[in-house]
């Protein structure tokens, strides 16, 4: 029934969506071809790509697959009460969809750039996994929550690619990036499971150690993705910080690095489409 949907839903986007000429709306400009070649070579793709894919596709993993297991062989809860959990888990990445749209078409309205908001749900994300692997003395369904909402934030990612890329290839740019993220979750799942089994069960359950461990070189590569997503603002606010202390008696007229904002959109960080 879902394939009849989707397949009448795609005939009427293509059937009955009309067509403005969308080749002549491509920059004069651009003399580079719009392939999925250029996507990949682009600089603000592979900026925020690796952070994406790692946390989307980390927060899918877990999800889906591994946080039943770990309330079951950590926390110990009985079949019912896993149950319960993973569907406030779905409940919550239901409605992190919408909120997470909403608050990033309000902060744009403010000079906010949806750039700054991944980045810091992303930190929040890795901060719920922390609490996680260390196991907090705090409910277990409020990071939980928050790893699940994680898989919401597609709707953050692709709409900052769409504004990366001109209309032609805007829709192959998210599909590039969807890739990515279904890719680092399979990889995710099965490194896991890989990770995990080098234990023993001990009455047929896994030892916490064995998910830490997992969990947390996943942690990891989350972690190196948002420092290299952030490298440019790290950039921009070193270079503030030296132009202050390099004429400490000028008059200082601004209290925020100026470059600091929107950085992730600059033009001359990517093709000149």
């Amino acid at each position: 029934m879902l394939t009849i949907l989707t397949l009448t839903v795609a005939g009427l986007v293509y059937f009955a969506v009309p067509d403005h000429g969308r080749d002549s709306e491509r920059p004069a400009t651009a003399e580079k071809p719009l392939t999925l070649r250029s996507v990949f070579s682009d600089p603000r793709f592979l900026r925020i790509a690796p952070l994406s894919a790692t946390c989307i596709g980390s927060s899918w993993a877990m999800h889906s697959l591994w946080a039943g297991s770990w309330l079951a062989d950590v926390e110990r809860l009985d079949r019912q009460s896993v149950i319960n959990q993973l569907l406030t888990m779905a409940i919550g990445i239901s409605i992190g969809a919408l909120l997470l749209g909403t608050l990033a078409d309000r902060l744009r309205k403010r000079g906010i750039a949806t750039e700054v908001l991944l980045a810091v749900f992303g930190a929040l994300f890795m901060l719920a996994e922390l609490a996680i692997v260390l196991r907090l003395p705090i409910p277990s369904i409020l990071p939980w929550s928050i790893v699940s909402v994680m898989g919401a934030a597609t709707v953050l990612s692709y709409a900052i690619i769409a504004d990366y890329f001109p209309l032609g290839i805007a829709a192959r740019a998210n599909g590039a990036l969807n890739l990515l993220h279904f890719g680092m979750a399979f990889a995710a799942q099965y490194a896991v499971g890989l990770i995990v089994s080098n234990w023993s069960p001990q009455d047929g359950h896994y030892p916490v150690i064995a998910y830490q461990t997992a969990f947390g070189l996943c942690l990891a590569l989350q972690a190196a993705a948002l420092v290299w997503f952030v490298v440019p603002w790290l950039v921009s606010f070193f270079r503030w910080l030296n132009s202050l202390s390099a004429s400490p008696d000028s008059e200082i007229t601004a209290s925020v690095p100026p470059a600091a904002e929107g950085l992730m959109l600059e033009g001359s960080q990517g093709i000149e489409w």
